[in-house]
């Protein structure tokens, strides 16, 4: 039944061959997959600007202009920095591979855990602030924000595990749909402004450049800075694009950062000049929707697009997140779980565990985008300071084509990070970036006591510098635990004698009555075989049974305690609700003991 459900939710499973055909895509759909993190940051990334200069005063508005556009040239830098990523590294991995191959495996490290925390938050935040979108349009539907949280990162984990081609193509027209309807918006508010048409709003700001404190600058600029989260992914997902990967990548990027950066300049303008302030209740893009659109159907529809984009950001989280997290998991840094591949030709694990973990921020977050924003942009830059740095020592190793160049602008590119990772850092210390700059180590803390222990059971399991020697009978003592005699039960004796010659049957006394039937069975049906009765005055079953087999293996001069369970397996699988389960606890109990073989005899019914 479960993997009838599994097929039907899923689909069916899908063969190697089909790998390379399955998991790439052409440009038109990557650029949706891989770049709606960066593009739906333009839903929340003046909304937090604003909302910081705007708690100063109302003039202070006005700084948002060149805030937006220092934020740009960044995006640019960053960008170019990235083609020199792409064009050294083609299968991918991004930061981390970048860090670790040319910055010492600590860097790759920090590196990974950064993207990671940064992946999470990804998801929280997209998914809150698409829900805050819907919201704005819909307050009745205020008080059950949560649930619908839940439901949408449910959906997109659903489709994730169907594989990256299936949901590539359903979430690649909700991005596009977003694009068409910000330019819509951008290019309508500036004709009606040209044209006069758009009338004057309640409040009026300042055209000329108020006295604000830098610190608040520079909160207001990290703030802004959310609008570069997620520009990494392109770099990290060559693996998905069809060949010639790299060139396409290149391409796909910087169509990204053309449409990211028109967007956020356009927007930014357009609030200031119809003079719009966000607030908690209402978006910055639904403000302005209602003043350009009224209540139009493009306002409806413009709404509906950024909550979809805004969804589908965390899709790309999920492209990348269980990417990264396998090739830290073929590092031995994360359980190797994480590495494989499931029947659709994804890493479902890391779907699933990203789908944990994003759910528990939104809930202990309460949903508020505004909460999660602080947290979101350290792992980003950190991350982003490293691979810059790192392409830096590759340069300077292997000196290519164009080297210098290239040297120059990801220095250039390091440097600029490194300064707004400082200023986030500083700036949003108390609204919660602390928690991010406390996490990373903690999980780089964590990626070593993985290793350590995969590298220890390595030592412990290797062959090396042994000689072979011939192989010896281990001698075995079998118990056979029973309540009761039936065919399962003969089975196992009967297996029992085939491998030792001392086999003995265990019964816990519960009822002195039952015992004596119970005796008389065993003589009758397995006669060759002794029966060692256990008292239990406190009517535990395990408590009995482990201790004799305890003594047992103290006791026996054999090299090994055998306990062979017999077990039946019922016809349906709701027949197994109505049988107890003793069998489960017994081998739950002895799992980690040594020198003991737990075996499972199982007898299946017909009916």
């Amino acid at each position: 039944m479960f993997r009838e459900i599994k097929r039907f939710v899923v689909g069916k499973p899908l063969s190697n061959v089909q790998l390379s055909h399955h998991a790439q895509i052409p440009k038109w759909k990557a650029l949706s997959t891989l770049s709606s993190d960066a593009l739906s940051s333009v839903a929340y990334a003046t909304d937090a600007i604003l909302f910081v200069l705007a708690a100063f005063s109302t003039a202070a508005i006005v700084w948002s202009i060149p805030i937006a556009f220092g934020i740009c040239i960044l995006l640019i830098l960053i960008t170019l920095s990235y083609r020199q990523t792409i064009e050294a590294y083609p299968h991918g991995g991004g930061a981390y591979t970048v860090a670790k191959e040319n910055l010492g495996q600590n860097a790759g490290l920090v590196a990974g855990a950064s993207l990671l925390i940064d992946y999470t938050l990804t998801v929280s935040v997209s998914v809150a602030a698409g829900i805050e979108n819907i919201n704005s349009a819909f307050p009745q539907m205020i008080p059950y924000k949560l649930w619908f949280c839940g439901l949408i990162i449910l959906v997109i984990m659903l489709m994730n595990l169907r594989g990256i081609k299936e949901s590539a193509t359903v979430f690649a027209f909700p991005t596009y749909f977003f694009i068409f309807s910000v330019f819509a918006l951008i290019c309508k508010g500036v004709f009606d402004i040209a044209t006069g048409n758009q009338p004057p709003t309640a409040s009026v700001v300042s055209q000329s450049y108020a006295a604000v404190p830098m610190i608040l600058l520079l909160r207001a600029f990290a703030s802004g800075c959310s609008a570069l989260t997620g520009v990494e992914a392109i770099s990290n997902g060559i693996p998905v694009f069809q060949e010639p990967q790299q060139r396409n990548a290149k391409i796909t990027l910087m169509w990204m950062s053309g449409i990211l950066g028109a967007m956020f300049i356009g927007i930014t303008l357009l609030a200031h000049s119809l003079s719009i302030v966000p607030h908690e209740n209402e978006t910055l893009i639904s403000l302005l929707g209602r003043a350009v659109f009224n209540d139009s159907f493009m306002y409806y529809f413009l709404q509906a697009s950024t909550a979809l984009i805004l969804f589908l950001a965390a899709n790309t989280s999920y492209a990348d997140f269980p990417r990264l997290a396998s090739l830290l998991a073929k590092d031995r840094y994360l359980p190797r779980q994480l590495a494989s591949l499931g029947d659709r030709l994804v890493f479902s694990n890391g779907i699933l565990g990203l789908s944990l973990a994003a759910a528990f921020l939104v809930f202990r977050y309460d949903a508020e985008s505004i909460h999660l924003i602080p947290l979101y942009a350290v792992g980003v830059f950190l991350s982003f300071t490293l691979s810059q740095a790192g392409m830096v020592v590759h340069h300077l190793r292997h000196k290519g084509r164009k080297w210098l160049r290239s040297l120059i602008l990801n220095a250039l590119g390091g440097i600029a990070t490194l300064v707004v990772l400082c200023d986030i850092a500083i700036t949003k210390f108390t609204s919660g970036a602390w928690m991010v700059l406390l996490a990373i180590p903690a999980c780089v803390y964590l990626f070593k006591k993985i290793h350590h222990h995969y590298h220890c059971v390595a030592l412990e399991l290797s062959l090396d510098g042994r000689k072979p020697r011939p192989l010896k009978k281990l001698e075995s003592l079998v118990v056979i635990p029973v309540s009761a005699i039936h065919q399962g039960v003969i089975d196992a004796a009967e297996y029992a004698l085939s491998i030792s010659n001392d086999v003995r049957g265990c019964y816990v006394e519960l009822d002195p009555e039952a015992t004596a039937r119970m005796q008389e069975q065993w003589n009758l049906w397995i006669p060759g075989i002794p029966l060692v009765v256990l008292e239990s005055p406190y009517r535990s079953v395990i408590g009995p049974l482990i201790d004799y087999i305890n003594d047992c293996e103290q006791k026996s001069t054999h090299q090994l305690v055998t306990v062979l369970i017999p077990e039946f397996v019922t016809h349906r699988w709701w027949h197994a609700l109505l049988h107890n389960h003793t069998a489960v606890f017994i081998r739950a109990a002895l799992g980690f003991n040594r020198k003991k073989v737990i075996t499972n005899i199982k007898y299946h019914l017909k009916s």
